[in-house]
């Protein structure tokens, strides 16, 4: 089985992700069998046995609507599945006071006896669980243990809510959102609040107003600190030296963990991390049309920005340290003397302009059409960004009900992410998920460890990125344990012999 299967795998390898068509008047949403299983494909984690009866037995129409209005839909199983994760609904200021406060003070106390813990000095680094321990090393504490449950129950959530949910087009928006305003776990005190981050800043506008949406991410303190704008001030002579980079480079640099709360140590000046980011990656585009002007007077609007001290909960605008004079920013003028209102403004320009709506609309295109899609399909989408001021369920429906996302080039155009590919096998399969913390490590081998991508990027969605021979000998691995009933806190409701030919074939690799 093992040679078929990976006879049958290589061909993932040639998997493209185009798929253009000509512009096309809207039509209604066809009804088929295969515009069904093409519409649960792209806007689910996968069809489950008995799905596509389903959705056909509703409408397609009406199915789609339902997925556009998640509040409507009934979701309680989930909830019960998801209830023993304790942090969840936990604030920042909690987990900082309750979880990792405590173990910082533990780790420094092992530093100053010469002990370390297991695993090295920065396990929060290692997604998925706790390393083993290293010879000499003493046993974890309950203290550490319950610093890492913060991560390991965001981990958790994740997969459960991907592979059970009802409400599965908000969860894949929750994901790609996610990745569009990335931050990075492993990078000292964000791991504080990047429950709190998915769950207010992300998960609260996935189908709401852009604006909204950008505004809650720029002043979560997950953003602030991983973009570094807590520490951006009015520029000083002791101002500290600036990140400069290509674009698409690796991330922000990355602050060592033994500076992390020590602020009045740090030197004061501007920093433009979070403005490069903001207009390249959350708004305008690479190609948006912005300078390195107006990356400074960007970066200028947002001094003073900051996060509480020793709370962790909500934005602090300082405004001592923020820059008063006069900024100009892609045309328009925000006059001297003002305060936290000029970031305002900055965000009030960006999520306006002409090109945030055709990047936006691209990327979402891009996610649910195909890898190259159709430059009419996408200017539709931006139109409707514009005329609905940014209301992305609009957005949305404008491209999952167009002609181009149902046409035959779109089928199986795209290729699975890690993420999706571990989640559609199990929810293929019906298999009870009892601890998705052994799933969470194999995304780590598939090279998508959940929480921990370091560049502001985030995970990428097309091809290029997930097709090769190591990623495919990784998918095959799981596929196999996944056949033979073998991956931990998994069980299926019968093992089937040929169970790792289907997983691993070219067409399930493909939505």
């Amino acid at each position: 089985m093992w040679t078929r299967s990976i006879a049958v795998v290589s061909f993932v390898m040639l998997l493209a992700g185009s798929g253009r068509t000509a512009a096309k008047a809207p039509v209604s949403v066809p009804a088929t069998d295969q515009s069904v299983a093409h519409a649960l494909n792209r806007l689910t984690f996968g069809a489950r046995p008995g799905d596509v009866e389903r959705v056909r037995a509703i409408g397609l129409q009406r199915w789609i609507d339902e997925q556009l209005a998640p509040a409507r839909v009934a979701d309680a199983a989930l909830a019960s599945r998801l209830e023993r994760l304790a942090t969840l609904k936990l604030d920042s200021k909690t987990i900082q006071q309750e979880y990792s406060g405590p173990a910082m003070v533990e780790r420094r106390q092992r530093q100053l006896a010469g002990n370390r813990e297991p695993g090295g000095a920065n396990p929060e680094m290692a997604p998925g669980g706790a390393r083993r321990p290293e010879p000499g090393a003493r046993q974890t504490s309950e203290v550490l243990r319950k610093d890492r449950q913060v991560i390991s129950d965001i981990e958790e959530a994740k997969l459960l809510r991907a592979v059970y949910s009802e409400r599965q087009l908000e969860e894949v928006l929750v994901d790609f959102w996610f990745n569009h305003f990335n931050v990075f776990a492993g990078k000292g005190a964000t791991r504080n609040y990047l429950t709190e981050y998915e769950r207010e800043a992300i998960r609260s506008y996935v189908l709401g107003n852009f604006r909204d949406l950008l505004g809650a991410t720029a002043k979560s303190p997950a953003m602030l600190f991983y973009l570094d704008n807590w520490m951006s001030t009015a520029d000083s002579p002791s101002s500290e030296p600036q990140m400069t980079r290509q674009r698409r480079s690796p991330g922000p640099q990355m602050t060592p963990i033994t500076q992390i709360e020590r602020p009045q140590s740090r030197a004061r000046g501007l920093n433009e991390n979070y403005a490069r980011e903001l207009l390249e990656l959350h708004t305008l585009g690479v190609d948006g049309g912005y300078t390195q002007v107006d990356v400074i007077h960007v970066a200028r609007s947002f001094t003073g920005w900051t996060i509480r001290p020793r709370q962790g909960s909500g934005l602090m605008f300082v405004s001592a340290l923020h820059d008063r004079g006069a900024k100009t920013v892609l045309g328009h003028t925000i006059k001297a003397g003002g305060g936290i209102e000029d970031g305002e403004q900055v965000l009030d320009i960006l999520a306006a302009h002409p090109s945030t709506a055709r990047y936006i609309a691209l990327k979402l295109a891009t996610r649910f059409v195909s890898d190259a899609p159709p430059q009419e399909l996408v200017q539709r989408a931006a139109a409707r960004f514009t005329a609905t001021k940014g209301d992305l369920r609009e957005v949305v429906r404008t491209i999952v009900t167009s002609p181009e996302f149902f046409a035959p080039e779109a089928y199986r155009a795209k290729v699975k992410t890690p993420l999706e590919f571990v989640a559609s096998a199990l929810r293929s399969t019906g298999a009870e998920v009892r601890n998705a913390l052994p799933l969470a490590r194999e995304l780590r081998e598939m090279g998508m460890p959940l929480y921990f991508c370091q560049p502001p990027t985030g995970y990428d969605d097309t091809a290029s990125t997930w097709v090769s021979a190591g990623a495919l000998v990784s998918r095959m691995n799981f596929a196999v344990a996944l056949g033979k009933n073998e991956v931990r806190g998994v069980s299926l409701p019968r093992a089937k012999d040929d169970l790792a030919l289907e997983i691993g074939s070219p067409e399930f690799q493909r939505r």
